[in-house]
């Protein structure tokens, strides 16, 4: 698998120059906004909330505005009530993907994602259709640079990581919600350096992508999905080699 890059690890990649221009606080305020009204403000009781934050500190948020997010999540003055959806389709090459959104409208949210699976030569498919080849499951990277794999591979084992994988600039580990925590406590305390962690979907299996033709066509569409201001995450299980990627200068 060395070599090749998952949609986590592009986007990843793409997240620090998200965070530079603050294109990915608002998202992230509203994901703030959800967690702390549905559950309270205190992240330590609130794991959604917990979560939240730690993104909002990895797309380098200041405390500050955190804080202000988190007090209108609970004073709920603001009148917008924003609900859970996801959109499940397809791309090119066959390509599976799952759509996370916040909307206050769904009769908005709804045919502009479907505009923008149309666009890029893919189908929004019906609830379900693809769901159920993804996995909730713990997904941290860390830099290949500077970290021995066989050492990072014993620790997280150790920590009960399910799996390891080398995508060339960074190692995907995942491992079941359950254990995500402490296993990014054990990284911590071993002084890894974690590149980004999240609860996400994880494909069970991936398709190749061999051409950069279906290659190009699939990155325009994850990144229209990705610029559309409702979209909180997006999940996909292509897998590109980095020649093909190094080529349409993605990342």
């Amino acid at each position: 698998m060395s070599g090749h890059s998952h949609w986590s690890s592009i986007k990843h990649k793409k997240a620090a120059v998200d965070a530079k221009r603050g294109r990915a606080w608002s998202k992230v305020s509203r994901m703030i906004i959800v967690a702390s009204r549905a559950g309270g403000g205190d992240p330590s009781a609130n794991l959604s909330l917990r979560y939240a934050i730690d993104k909002a500190k990895s797309v380098n948020m200041p405390k500050d505005t955190i804080d202000k997010a988190v007090k209108k999540g609970i004073g709920g003055a603001d009148g917008v009530n924003f609900s859970e959806v996801h959109y499940e389709g397809y791309g090119p090459g066959g390509v599976a993907i799952v759509v996370e959104a916040l909307t206050d409208n769904h009769n908005r949210t709804a045919p502009e994602i479907k505009k923008i699976f149309e666009k890029h030569g893919g189908s929004l498919g019906t609830t379900g259709c693809v769901n159920w080849m993804f996995s909730k499951k713990g997904l941290i990277t860390v830099k290949t640079a500077g970290v021995s794999e066989d050492e990072l591979m014993e620790i997280v084992l150790a920590a009960g990581a399910d799996d390891m994988q080398n995508t060339g600039e960074l190692f995907e580990i995942t491992c079941d919600a359950a254990i995500y925590e402490p296993l990014k406590n054990a990284l911590k305390e071993k002084g890894i350096a974690i590149e980004a962690a999240e609860i996400s979907r994880v494909p069970q299996n991936t398709i190749p992508i061999n051409d950069a033709v279906t290659a190009k066509k699939i990155i325009s569409l994850m990144d229209d999905f990705e610029d559309h201001e409702d979209v909180q995450n997006t999940y996909a299980n292509f897998d590109i080699p980095q020649d093909i990627l190094s080529k349409l200068e993605v990342v």
